[in-house]
């Protein structure tokens, strides 16, 4: 596996209080139910306008942000998913509707336009039991994929993110996704690969306190039969494989260990089909400094009329190498100067990870923050504060000092 140094990369200035995005959770129902998903289903969870404000109240009080993540459950699941909309966009936030599509009309997204949806994170992946889709495999999905982007590119200047669970079985598949996301560039503005994990109780126990927790009360435990230890390294080699210039340009690390890459964060310019070049560390650092300079925020989705622009961005090349030799590749061909040239995100998320010594590696300054009892929380650690108050601790396999 390659050996990536954290050094060379720039650091996301996101902080707990000073971020990019926010994880509004309105329901914990959903239509779906995903072998990775860290959420339970509940049928009855849908909360009120009320609940809903208070939380927004929450965020805006201790954290800025740009974009409100609106997810759950499924959010479009809620009744009252326009007026979520309307009120995230009120305050000034860009609302981003995070759910798997399924109940996504073309009727409701015009609605959901007019409400001031600013973009969708779709997530789709094998392991959904998704309805006339159970046999197919990750390539076969991209048919469902270029679905949901040409509707969005229908309607207009909405921004389009994918989102796929990545198991061990289908990581293979990474490759193939990512060079239908070069196809659909100009559709498609996010590609972010979510590596499968899962509470692995043959590796540590856990704790609350000076009790020892069955792990088998939350929805996110299991027997593992299969890795929930894929590293961002071994997605990243993958791509650079097919890509031999592929790089990234920015991370996120462990709240435990610094040189792990929890989020990583890769921006490309190209056309259909072909790929010029890509995004330094130092063209990244400009824009989420200018951005917090400008709107006192850090930058989270742009508007497909933004990331069409990708001949202004070659301008950054003053400034990074990276995108001086895009700059290069792209202008080689004279008439390219009157194509649009697009940017792609991509990105690579690892969750949480357990350390030999029974820690927890966390996302350090994650943007999937969400509220819980009036309090930030990780979302993706919900279960423990609706079952037992707090976030459980872990401990090597019998460890027997004190716990506390």
């Amino acid at each position: 596996m390659v050996k990536l140094n954290h050094l060379d990369y720039y650091r996301l200035p996101w902080n707990l209080c000073d971020n990019s995005i926010s994880w509004l959770e309105p329901t914990a129902k959903c239509n779906l139910s995903c072998d990775g998903c860290y959420r339970q289903n509940e049928k009855d969870s849908h909360k009120s306008m009320e609940v809903i404000k208070q939380e927004l109240d929450v965020f805006t009080s201790l954290r800025k942000c740009d974009g409100v993540s609106i997810t759950g459950g499924d959010p479009l699941t809620h009744p009252q998913v326009i007026d979520i909309v309307k009120e995230v966009k009120r305050r000034g936030l860009k609302p981003i509707l995070n759910t798997n599509g399924l109940a996504l009309t073309k009727e409701l997204l015009i609605e959901l336009k007019k409400a001031g949806v600013y973009g969708f994170t779709f997530h789709i992946d094998s392991k959904q039991g998704r309805p006339g889709w159970k046999d197919k495999n990750e390539v076969d999905l991209n048919e469902l994929r270029y679905h949901f982007a040409s509707m969005l590119a229908e309607v207009g200047n909405l921004s389009c993110s994918f989102n796929a669970t990545i198991y061990e079985d289908t990581i293979k598949y990474i490759p193939e996704l990512t060079k239908w996301a070069e196809k659909n560039i100009d559709k498609v503005q996010v590609m972010v690969f979510i590596l499968y994990r899962a509470v692995n109780n043959n590796l540590v126990d856990f704790y609350l306190g000076p009790q020892k927790i069955n792990m088998g009360e939350l929805v996110y435990n299991e027997e593992p039969v299969e890795r929930t230890d894929i590293k961002a390294e071994e997605a990243w080699e993958l791509i650079k494989k097919e890509y031999p210039d592929f790089d990234s340009c920015a991370y996120l690390n462990g709240s435990e260990k610094p040189d792990s890459f929890k989020w990583l964060l890769s921006g490309r310019l190209g056309v259909k089909g072909k790929i010029y070049g890509y995004m330094g560390p130092k063209a990244m650092e400009i824009i989420q400094a200018g951005h917090h300079m400008l709107f006192d925020r850090y930058l989270a989705y742009s508007e497909p009329k933004l990331t069409r622009k990708g001949r202004s961005m070659l301008l950054l090349g003053i400034f990074d190498k990276k995108l001086r030799q895009a700059a290069k590749n792209f202008l080689k061909n004279p008439f390219n100067i009157f194509r649009k040239l697009h940017y792609q995100s991509l990105m690579i998320i690892q969750p949480v990870d357990f350390l030999e010594d029974g820690r927890q590696n966390m996302c350090d300054g994650c943007p999937d923050i969400t509220v819980w009892n009036g309090k930030l929380v990780w979302s993706c650690r919900m279960e423990e504060q609706l079952k037992y108050g707090q976030n459980v601790r872990s401990y090597p396999k019998g460890f027997t000092g004190q716990h506390n």
